[in-house]
C-alpha cells in the first residue's frame, strides 16, 4: 500500500501513519531501529528502498528516505509518501521530498519521525559526506553506512573513508567481501602454516571491495600487496605454496587452488545490497578490523 501526501507537514504525515496502523493493522511487530536513507540522486532511490525492505525482514525498521526536490523553489515544500504492507518489507517506509529552503534541512525534517528508545542508522547509498559523523543526519545516528561502489569515483571514495572515519562508520564494500575473507582465512589456517610473503588482488578497476580487500591483507601481512586490473583473482604466496581464489566476474562459483593439491569449487556469488545491509545492521558498535583495512589501503601497491 502506497499513500501520497503532496505539499504536507510532518504532523500530517505522522497522523497518517497512526491512522494506517489503527485502520489496517499494519506494522504490528516491534521495530528494532530507524534507518535513514540519504540518496544523492534519484537513480538509486528505488534500489535503496528495496535493499532496506529486504534487510527489514531480519531487522524490522522504520525506513525514512530523504530526497531533494526542487532546491531552487522560493517556498519550502514537503511532499511525502508512505509505504506499508507488501511495499515496505517488515516495517514502514516514509519517503520525504524536500524542496526550496527545506532541501538543506533534512535532519530537522527527519527528527519528528524518529522512533523513541531505538537506535538510528544513517545510510548514504551513493555519494556520501566527507565525514559522515559530522553530517547533520550522521549526528542523529550511532551507525553510519556508506557505499563507495556507487560513488562517481569508487577508488577515491573508499580511500576517502579513512580521513573521514569515526567509530561507528562502515562501507558496504567491506561487507561485500565477508565470504572472500572467510574463505581466505580458512585456507591460510591449513598446513603448512607458513607466513604469507606477498599477495596479489586482481579485478575490475571500479570495484572498491577489492581495494579494501587488498587493504585488509596489507594490514595483516608483512609482505607487499599488489592491486591489479584484470580477472577476478586473489593470490597469496607462501614459501612452499601459492593459494589462488578466483571467480568469473559474473559467476557464482569460485575455484580455490593450492600448490600440489586438487582444486576445490566453492559457492561465492556476488552479494546483493540487501544482504550486505542486513549484515551491517547486526552490529552497531565500532568495526576495528574495517578501520585497519582502510589504513592498509595506504600500503597497497597499484599497478
Amino acid at each position: 500500500m502506497i499513500v501520497e501526501l503532496p505539499d504536507t507537514t510532518t504532523t500530517a504525515v505522522n497522523k497518517k501513519l497512526d491512522e494506517m496502523r489503527e485502520m489496517a493493522g499494519v506494522v504490528t511487530m516491534g521495530r528494532v531501529l530507524t534507518l535513514i536513507i540519504a540518496p544523492d540522486s534519484d537513480a538509486v532511490v528505488e534500489d535503496s528502498i528495496q535493499a532496506a525492505n529486504d534487510a527489514s525482514h531480519e531487522h524490522p525498521s522504520r525506513i525514512i528516505v530523504t530526497k531533494r526536490g526542487n532546491a531552487y523553489a522560493d517556498e519550502p515544500r514537503l511532499d511525502a509518501q508512505i509505504r506499508v504492507g507488501g511495499d515496505a518489507g517488515a516495517g514502514e517506509v516514509v519517503v520525504l521530498s524536500l524542496s526550496g529552503p527545506l532541501a538543506g534541512h533534512a535532519a530537522s525534517v527527519v527528527i519528528p519521525f524518529l522512533l523513541p528508545d531505538i537506535p538510528v542508522v544513517a545510510w548514504w547509498p551513493d555519494n556520501a559526506p566527507a565525514v559522515p559523523a559530522q553530517d547533520p543526519l550522521g549526528k542523529l545516528a550511532i551507525r553510519r553506512i556508506t557505499d563507495a561502489t556507487n560513488a562517481v569515483d569508487p577508488l577515491a571514495a573508499i580511500k576517502s573513508r579513512l580521513p573521514g572515519y569515526t567509530a561507528g562508520d562502515t562501507d558496504l564494500a567491506w561487507s561485500r567481501i565477508t565470504y572472500w575473507r572467510a574463505l581466505l582465512t580458512s585456507a591460510i589456517d591449513l598446513p603448512p602454516h607458513e607466513a604469507i610473503e606477498s599477495a596479489r588482488i586482481s579485478g575490475l578497476e571500479t570495484e572498491p571491495a577489492l581495494d579494501i580487500l587488498a587493504g585488509w591483507l596489507a594490514s595483516r601481512i608483512d609482505g607487499p600487496v599488489h592491486r591489479e586490473v584484470g580477472e577476478l583473482t586473489v593470490e597469496l604466496v607462501r614459501k612452499s605454496e601459492t593459494i589462488v581464489l578466483s571467480r568469473p566476474q559474473d559467476g557464482t562459483t569460485a575455484t580455490l587452488s593450492r600448490t600440489a593439491k586438487p582444486d576445490a569449487l566453492v559457492p561465492l556469488a556476488r552479494r546483493v545490497t540487501g544482504e550486505c545491509l542486513a549484515e551491517d545492521l547486526r552490529r552497531l558498535d565500532a568495526d576495528e578490523i574495517y578501520h585497519a583495512a582502510l589504513e592498509g589501503i595506504k600500503k597497497v601497491q597499484y599497478q
